[in-house]
């Protein structure tokens, strides 16, 4: 019996579009992530990986959306491919087996390096780009998400025990932007 055909999309941010990843790709099922893929902690790639079953292949659009580092990359077309699952990448044209050729080997360690050296390059342009804008007074970081009122609001709310998580919650901030609050005031 032939296995599903199954997709994998991932894109870093919400404005990105996902849909022409997979565009003219024939799919049973699609699994998305609107994530980074600087580690492999996606909700949708482990599920991916529990649904997937031998004689299924998975396509994705280019290596760099499977994973943004080398053994990442390796390691997760090695499991997939243990499994029986034919892993595809449309931009590059490869396919992985399991059973594949040395040159097959060597072309996924050299694209997947060539992935996670393009992302080293972007990291260190942006950092470059920042620190001249620092320089010129351009500048000034995020906006703060709270405002001086909503902010010293949250600190008293904390100080009086109010949980974390539900002032996360009732700020529509992150449990971390928070912490990140409550250590500013401390420090003023």
């Amino acid at each position: 019996m032939a296995g599903q055909r199954i997709g994998y999309v991932r894109v870093s941010t919400l404005d990105q579009n996902e849909k022409r990843q997979l565009e003219g790709q024939v799919l049973d099922r699609v699994f998305m992530d609107k994530a980074s893929g600087r580690d492999t902690a996606r909700p949708q790639l482990t599920e991916l990986l529990r649904f997937a079953r031998d004689g299924d292949t998975l396509v994705v659009h280019s290596m760099d959306r499977l994973a943004r580092n080398l053994d990442d990359l390796r390691a997760l077309v090695h499991v997939l491919t243990h499994m029986g699952v034919r892993v595809e990448f449309a931009k590059e044209g490869l396919v992985f087996t399991g059973e594949d050729s040395p040159m097959a080997n060597l072309m996924l360690s050299v694209m997947g390096a060539f992935a996670e050296f393009e992302r080293s390059l972007i990291r260190e342009r942006q950092r470059e780009g920042i620190a001249l804008a620092k320089q010129r007074g351009a500048y000034k970081g995020r906006k703060k998400t709270l405002t001086p009122e909503r902010a010293a609001e949250l600190v008293q709310r904390a100080s009086s025990g109010v949980p974390k998580a539900l002032l996360a919650r009732d700020y529509g901030i992150s449990r971390e932007t928070v912490y990140q609050y409550l250590r500013h005031a401390k420090l003023d």
